[in-house]
């Protein structure tokens, strides 16, 4: 591949599943819980999705409600730009969202392509460093290999589970105990 090729690629990213995410959480504050536990504002390929996402997390998480009206708001206390804050800005983004059950595929996207650029930014650094020869390489592999650790637990979000379901099934545990009688098991 010659180098004006290289430097043509775009990143991997999925502009529909930004917009499907922010749509979801603009539709109902339980998809706001869901992408908030999956995902940040810096995951996003789109800076403008980024900064509505941690927005709307802030609001969430404030105990505000979340709207068109009260994001609009919080964009300009923020001093975003105006094409950021405006309304239409956030309407189109719900218009073009048919649903907000499928917010936790939408936000796998999000994060698979994440992390699919956080790994071509490493490799690229340590590229660089590497040609440099400036660093030991035994420094140079152990900072790749902490770096691919890091992607990798990033990258790996099947095994999560929601802190809210966490409680929910331990609280189905204990009222199951509670309920047997005999000897206490644990």
């Amino acid at each position: 591949m010659d180098i004006e090729a290289a430097m043509k690629r775009i990143p991997p990213h999925s502009i529909e599943a930004e917009q499907a995410v922010l749509g979801a959480m603009l539709m109902n504050k339980d998809a706001v819980m869901v992408a908030s536990e999956m995902l940040t504002g810096d995951d996003f390929y789109q800076t403008a999705y980024g900064i509505l996402f941690d927005a709307v997390v802030e609001l969430f998480k404030e105990g505000r409600p979340v709207d068109l009206i009260t994001l609009q708001e919080h964009l300009k206390s923020k001093d975003v730009p105006p094409e950021i804050s405006s309304m239409e800005f956030a309407r189109e983004l719900l218009a073009g969202t048919q649903t907000s059950a499928n917010i936790k595929y939408y936000a796998e996207i999000v994060a698979e392509k994440s992390v699919a650029r956080g790994s071509i930014r490493m490799l690229e650094e340590n590229a660089n460093t590497l040609y440099m020869g400036s660093e030991k390489l035994e420094d140079t592999l152990a900072e790749l290999e902490k770096k691919v650790f890091d992607l990798a637990q990033r990258g790996n979000g099947s095994e999560f589970v929601p802190i809210r379901q966490v409680v929910i099934n331990v609280m189905k545990k204990i009222d199951a105990a509670s309920k047997t009688r005999g000897r206490v098991t644990g």
